[in-house]
């Protein structure tokens, strides 16, 4: 698990136990907790990713809404799910899963499956 998952764990947490209601302050709140840098605390693929799978219900007791304005984050992130719950055992590492969801797309992976493992590991993602 890198920092990313570590925070978007953080953030589910935060919500689960009623300290936040709004993913995005769970994140930030996460975010600045674990980093100092200003760039990583800010890094929005990542919120992008994390809140895409807040808006579609993807995570447990978070309910669905409108969280972000990411499009692509939020697909890659949507789209790892789709491969996680049809192919569970098909995915060792997230840079695996990043070429999966990219298919013949090339694009710099940057910790978006990350986020999405460590949800889907540690059992807060709806299935």
């Amino acid at each position: 698990m890198g920092k990313y998952g570590e925070i978007a764990i953080k953030a589910t947490e935060s919500i689960q136990n009623g300290e936040y209601v709004s993913p995005s302050e769970a994140w930030i709140a996460a975010a600045l907790k674990e980093f100092d840098s200003k760039s990583s605390q800010e890094k929005s693929c990542l919120k992008g990713a994390y809140l895409g799978l807040c808006e579609s219900g993807s995570i447990k007791c978070v309910p669905v809404g409108k969280y972000c304005k990411s499009t692509k984050n939020k697909g890659y992130a949507i789209k790892a799910l789709s491969i996680l719950k049809k192919q569970p055992n098909s995915v060792h590492t997230a840079k695996e899963l990043w070429m999966k969801v990219l298919g013949a797309e090339e694009k710099v992976y940057n910790q978006q499956m990350d986020v999405v493992l460590t949800l889907w590991d540690k059992g807060y993602i709806n299935v």
